[in-house]
């Protein structure tokens, strides 16, 4: 069972923001923004690959809802996802970040810049 699996089940802790039926919401432990939120969905899907536009629907407005909890929904904030290894998911549980609260800057996050993309 996965991290984010486990913290459904209530098995591990977490600094929780919103939650309904389908998908929660906490604070990551290593904030990468003076705000950063993780969205999940309850059901494990491994990523964003294989989740269905019905899911995805919902999590759109779950995540709006979020913003506005948090207060990121006037100023702005980045929302991304991470798809397999190359693209740099390290927990194979759909996952969203929020991240906001501050003017943010864009990094190129690729290793070697030699590197053909």
């Amino acid at each position: 069972m996965c991290i984010f699996c486990k913290i459904v089940n209530g098995e591990i802790p977490n600094n929780s923001v919103h939650e309904s039926e389908h998908f929660m919401a906490f604070h990551d432990l290593y904030p990468k923004a003076p705000v950063h939120i993780l969205i999940i969905p309850k059901q494990h899907v491994d990523c964003f690959q294989n989740v269905s536009a019905e899911m995805m629907g919902g999590l759109t407005t779950f995540a709006q809802e979020v913003a506005t909890k948090v207060g990121l929904d006037i100023n702005g904030y980045r929302f991304i996802t991470n798809n397999g290894g190359d693209g740099g998911q390290e927990i194979m549980h759909l996952h969203f970040h929020m991240l906001g609260g501050g003017k943010l800057m864009w990094n190129h996050l690729h290793e070697d810049p030699h590197k053909s993309l």
